[in-house]
């Protein structure tokens, strides 16, 4: 028994990790669907999300605002959720008729308020994006041109994490992340990315699908429901939106627990994303999204295992020898900062905490199954990169 469990935790976490990251990037090189990109310039609103953002709402308008697209194709909808500080004057303040303000007086999250802009909305092409993030001057432009392809339904721009300051962590944290754009790329040319990155992504206003009023992961649930109805969703590396990567241990915490909670969430409520023939992309959603919860659980077995098969066995004993070494390795960098500096020792210390938060994240889904996760967790303006988990 221990040698099943061994192997087949083994076999679980070597798929998950390398494995499939692997086969899509081979079956993105040899059978590639490239986008038709060309020239295009359809109606555009961004819409944008805030609560209490007096002190960045008029630098993401002026980001928003500069964009490289024909300024009567686009504008810019600002949905508050609850605000009680300046935010609507400093809106004012911009003083551009493309500006729309939204006030919903009492704070319901990001998913209802998105719900109720996007009523608002006629244009052809929705972009939604976050506060906290600046968008580089091409970025709509960059998104529209993949919606010249008739198949593409969404598409995906790229959260780029300011180096400036980063601490260990967080470059072990922006390693994850590279990794984590790297597999999404790929999947994007062999059909669709399981989701998109929440800091900025653009949908046809046909394709959005109003959303449970509490959904966490708003930015994986609103483009699957395009690939359900026959559509892609890409990865356009052109279109850039900026943010600082989580300094500390406990910041990262806060984020991903809540995420990989809305993880368990969105399977509970949309079972049919593990269906192939509803489905398209089922094998890549459980690849990528459903296996990586399992994970956690799996490197407990797989060290049980080893330490019980460690007792009778030479070449055993040095494996489990090599997973102790790799789980101390980051306590072993806090304690010595020349360790902590090593580059696998960052990327270990991120590995071991990532997963421990997917396995919290579960502890969180089980604890909160009314759903209404995000009152007490994450402001409406969401988080950037919770799609990507």
């Amino acid at each position: 028994m221990s040698t099943a469990i061994f192997w087949g935790a083994l076999a679980l976490l070597v798929y998950t990790y390398a494995g499939y990251p692997a086969c899509i990037a081979l079956w993105a090189r040899l059978r590639p669907r490239p986008v038709r990109r060309a020239a295009h310039a359809p109606r555009v609103a961004i819409v944008v999300v805030v609560h209490n953002e007096e002190t960045r709402v008029a630098r993401k308008l002026a980001t928003c605002l500069g964009q490289d697209y024909p300024p009567d194709r686009l504008r810019v909808v600002v949905a508050s959720d609850g605000s009680t500080d300046g935010t609507h004057a400093a809106v004012a303040a911009c003083g551009d008729p493309r500006v729309t303000w939204l006030p919903f007086p009492s704070r319901r999250g990001k998913a209802a308020c998105l719900n109720d802009a996007v009523a608002t909305c006629d244009d052809e092409v929705l972009v939604m994006t976050d506060a906290r993030q600046m968008l580089n001057p091409e970025a709509v432009r960059c998104l529209v041109e993949n919606l010249a392809d008739p198949e593409v339904g969404a598409v995906s721009g790229e959260l780029m994490l300011v180096r400036d300051d980063m601490t260990p962590f967080g470059e072990g944290v922006d390693a994850y992340w590279r990794y984590e754009k790297f597999i999404r790329q790929r999947e994007g040319l062999v059909h669709s990315a399981p989701g998109v990155t929440g800091a900025l992504y653009a949908i046809r206003r046909s394709c959005f699908e109003p959303i449970p009023a509490d959904t966490i992961l708003d930015d994986v649930a609103i483009p699957m429901q395009a690939v359900r109805r026959g559509h892609r969703v890409v990865f356009d590396t052109r279109a850039h939106a900026y943010d600082q990567a989580s300094k500390s241990p406990a910041q990262e915490r806060l984020r991903k627990v809540r995420t990989l909670s809305g993880n368990y969430q969105l399977i509970a409520r949309m079972p049919w994303l593990l269906v192939p023939f509803v489905n398209p992309i089922a094998v890549q959603f459980v690849s990528h999204k459903v296996l990586r919860l399992v994970a956690p659980f799996a490197m407990v077995a797989l060290l049980l295992a080893n330490a019980v098969l460690a007792l009778d066995s030479v070449p055993y004993a040095a494996f489990l020898a090599l997973q102790v070494a790799g789980y101390a390795l980051p306590l072993l960098g806090r304690a010595l900062p020349a360790v902590g500096a090593l580059k696998v020792t960052k990327i270990a210390s991120a590995f071991v905490l990532l997963n421990t938060y997917a396995a919290l994240g579960l502890v969180q889904f089980l604890s909160q199954r009314d759903g209404h996760l995000w009152q007490s967790h994450t402001p409406a303006a969401g988080d950037g990169r919770k799609g990507h988990s």
